[in-house]
């Protein structure tokens, strides 16, 4: 509900929905929950949660898919400094739903599990600063992960 209450702009007119508000799709907050716990899901599968800080220094994007993914993560902390300067939670609302939807592209275009080497490595450090960033943006809106939906 807390997703709901800050994705309008404060000035304009709030609608109760219960369905739009827990919809798993669209700019919702149950859709941004279940892209953080597909991409856990991704590190359960491949058994490898340990020691992923170190490949974040050799991300390879080839694919447009990984470019525009990892271009919109560059752009984090500036919505974070947008969202305190102009008191307004919905800019970063909408930076989440974007992010999970070019990480939807990018899943679905490069496969992360199937790869191997060092592509591999480059697509799991992608979704591995996807979940922190996603993970980090809802706990600035006071919203808790869930590591399995």
């Amino acid at each position: 509900m807390r997703y709901a209450d800050l994705l309008p702009n404060r000035q304009s007119d709030y609608v109760f929905s219960w369905d739009k508000m827990l919809a798993l799709q669209g700019n919702t907050a149950p859709y941004l929950l279940y892209a953080y716990a597909r991409i856990r899901s991704i590190f359960r599968k491949a058994k490898e949660t340990s020691n992923i800080e170190h490949r974040t220094s050799n991300i390879e994007l080839k694919a447009p898919e990984e470019l525009a993914l990892a271009k919109h993560l560059l752009n984090f902390g500036l919505t974070l400094e947008a969202v305190a300067e102009e008191y307004r939670p919905n800019f970063l609302c909408n930076y989440l739903f974007e992010l999970a939807g070019k990480f939807t592209s990018f899943y679905e275009n490069c496969p992360v599990l199937k790869s191997e080497g060092a592509t591999r490595d480059s697509r799991l450090a992608l979704c591995d600063l996807t979940a922190r960033v996603l993970k980090l943006g809802l706990e600035t809106l006071g919203i808790e992960t869930v590591e399995q939906m």
